[in-house]
Parts: C-alpha cells; sequence; structure tokens
C-alpha cells in the first residue's frame, strides 16, 4: 500500500521526467539525459552538504566585510555611445553574470539580473552588494539573451519579463533544454531552446550551446530537470566564449577540440569557498586560468564577482587570487582582464588582421 511519503516519492519523479520531456529534443540515447533529468559529462563528487556548509557559517562565521564596505567602483556607461553603437564591437560589465556584448551588429546581454535580490523572495536571499551599473530601461534595444541556466542569480524573472516587454519587441532568448517551457508559463514566446552542441544563426550571427559543469534548480522538485550550458557566440570574424557557471572539467578541452581557439572568454572567478562544497560546481581564480589556457582564447575577461555575497570569501578576494595566479602561470593581466562595474572596453583589438588569417 502507498504511503503518502510514496506518493510524495512517485509525484516529484514524475514532475522532473515530465519537465525534462517537454522539449522534443530529450532522448535517453544522449549519455547526459536520463530519467532523472540531466548529469554532467564526467565523473565528479556528488552534490551534497548544503547544511554541513550552513552549519559551519552559523557556528565559525564568515569573513567579515570591510569597514565602510568594500568600496567598489561603479562606472557610469555613456549611454548615448551604447545606444548609437551598431557596427563596433565592445563589451560592458554590468555586474555579476550580466554583460553588454554589442558585436556583429547586435545587441546581446548574458544571463540579465537587474532586481535587488538573487532569490525567489522580494524580501530574503542574497542582496546586491552593487547596484546594476546599467538600469533596464537605460539599455540600448536588445537583439539577443543567452540563459545559462536557470539558477536565481542567472535566471532573474523580474530581468527577462522587462526584456521580453522592452519597446521595439522582445529579444531573441536563447536557453537550454527544459527551460523553454518556463517562459513560456511566463508569457515569453521568443525563445529559442537548444541542446548541448546545437547552434542557431539569428541574424548573422551563430549561437551555439556548449556543456559546462554544473546543476539546475529553482524549486523543491525539480533539481537537474532542466539543462545547463555554456555559450559559443560567433559573431563576423569574432568567436566568444560565456562560461555561465561552471565547475572545472575536461568539457573546456572539449570545446576547445570542437572550435578551435577563442578570441575572448567570459570566465568566473568567484563564489568558490568552501572548496569542499564550491568545487563541483564553482570554479576558484586558479581554475579560472586553466579554462583560459584550456580554451587556448588569447583574452579573457572576469565575470561572476563582487556583485552578490553567495558563498564564504570576501568579494574582493577573487580579483587578488587572479592576480596572483596569472602571474604564476606566466599570464599577462591585460589578457586576462578584471573589469570595473560599468566599464565599457572596445573590443577592435579582438578584430586585428590575425584573427581573419589564423585559418578558421
Amino acid at each position: 500500500m502507498l504511503t503518502s511519503k510514496h506518493t510524495m516519492i512517485i509525484l516529484s519523479a514524475m514532475l522532473l521526467f515530465t519537465a525534462c520531456r517537454s522539449s522534443p529534443d530529450y532522448s535517453l540515447a544522449k549519455p547526459h539525459h536520463s530519467a532523472r533529468g540531466f548529469r554532467n559529462n564526467y565523473p565528479h563528487d556528488p552534490k551534497s552538504g548544503f547544511w554541513k556548509w550552513k552549519w559551519g557559517q552559523w557556528t565559525k562565521g564568515i569573513p567579515e566585510d570591510p569597514s565602510g564596505g568594500y568600496g567598489f567602483e561603479v562606472l557610469k556607461p555613456d549611454l548615448a555611445t551604447l545606444s548609437a553603437n551598431h557596427g563596433a564591437a565592445a563589451l560592458t560589465w554590468i555586474g555579476h553574470a550580466t554583460f553588454l556584448l554589442q558585436a556583429g551588429g547586435l545587441n546581446i546581454l548574458t544571463d540579465p539580473h537587474f532586481t535587488e535580490r538573487a532569490s525567489p523572495l522580494s524580501i530574503a536571499g542574497p542582496r546586491r552588494v552593487v547596484p546594476p551599473a546599467i538600469a533596464l530601461d537605460e539599455l540600448p534595444h536588445i537583439d539577443a539573451v543567452v540563459i545559462s541556466h536557470n539558477h536565481y542569480d542567472h535566471l532573474d524573472y523580474g530581468s527577462v519579463t522587462k526584456l521580453a516587454k522592452q519597446k521595439g519587441g522582445a529579444p531573441r532568448f536563447f536557453v537550454p533544454l527544459g527551460l523553454k517551457q518556463w517562459f513560456a508559463n511566463n508569457g515569453i514566446d521568443n525563445v529559442t531552446e537548444l541542446d548541448w552542441w546545437d547552434s542557431h544563426n539569428f541574424a548573422g550571427v551563430n549561437f551555439y550551446c556548449v556543456p559546462v559543469q554544473h546543476w539546475s534548480q529553482r524549486g523543491l522538485t525539480d533539481t537537474n530537470a532542466t539543462l545547463w550550458c555554456g555559450w559559443v557566440i560567433e559573431p563576423t570574424a569574432l568567436r566568444v566564449f560565456f562560461a555561465g557557471d561552471t565547475g572545472y572539467s575536461r568539457d573546456f578541452a572539449d570545446i576547445q577540440q570542437g572550435f578551435g581557439s577563442f578570441d575572448l572568454a567570459l570566465l568566473p572567478i568567484g563564489a568558490y569557498e568552501p572548496r569542499w562544497f564550491m568545487k563541483i560546481m564553482h570554479v576558484n581564480p586558479e581554475e579560472a586560468v586553466q579554462i583560459y589556457k584550456d580554451l587556448h582564447a588569447r583574452y579573457a575577461a572576469a565575470m561572476h564577482w563582487g556583485t552578490f555575497r553567495l558563498t564564504d570569501e570576501r568579494l574582493d578576494e577573487p580579483p587578488r587570487r587572479l592576480a596572483a595566479a596569472l602571474d604564476a602561470a606566466a599570464i599577462s593581466r591585460e589578457h586576462f582582464f578584471v573589469m570595473k562595474h560599468g566599464e565599457t572596453r572596445s573590443l577592435a583589438f579582438l578584430q586585428q588582421d590575425e584573427v581573419a588569417t589564423r585559418g578558421r
């Protein structure tokens, strides 16, 4: 006889399976697909110990914020220049994993997050230490958005629903398998859903969904029910990699094998302590440097630090550790650079003659 506990287990399993099967591309024949959802390509320790981590925070505390706060400098972007830019390649860091990439004649946003908290609740959960460098209504018209996975610091309901209502029409949202239904449930239909290694050409720019090591969850019963990914974006004469959220794995060597070298990689450097818990899902600065090398990237920009207090390291620690890791690897800090919130960098240096002549 089924007990209520058994019934809940069965219902949870059915919800997981239904969420995965909502995509016609879901197939148990694919190694990263399973009856319970999705899984990473390479073996790693199981994700566990959340309450052990929280108990350590409650009993031992976490590094204190410096008096007066971190003092991060937030630059005010030149909004007129950004809005008028219809051809020059440029990158603006808005905060956390949110970049405005202007290339190939498109304005592309990565994992847009513009609200106060990375949380399902407006009154609780990780709160911004640094405000968005650009407000949503100050953005130039956004043509495309890439979403790496469904965690609240990467898929923000308030941000994507407002973007879908922007003047001039909604952007095209690119999402990994299983997330199209979430967008449809929220009234957003301009969505392209891709599996790992699938691609779609939009307005002359290629978007590739590629594997990274992470996981997904948005509710109590949907762990790994939707896919997670990184994105390769190929405007004219450029190849850009956006990692989203990831632990270190052989996936990056696989991506390099599939694409060759990269002009620019947008790589996370924060939210990595304690390592015994975060290692499988978040890289530290030293591992970010290894990803840069695995990808054969010419340049990299740091992200996923300094915006939300998500883990145990101080918010201002990742850039210092990155600098030390780069020095140890004899890599120029100009080649793997840290931007200020709101900083815009011209990417003209990526479009030099050698980009077109390196034998792609």
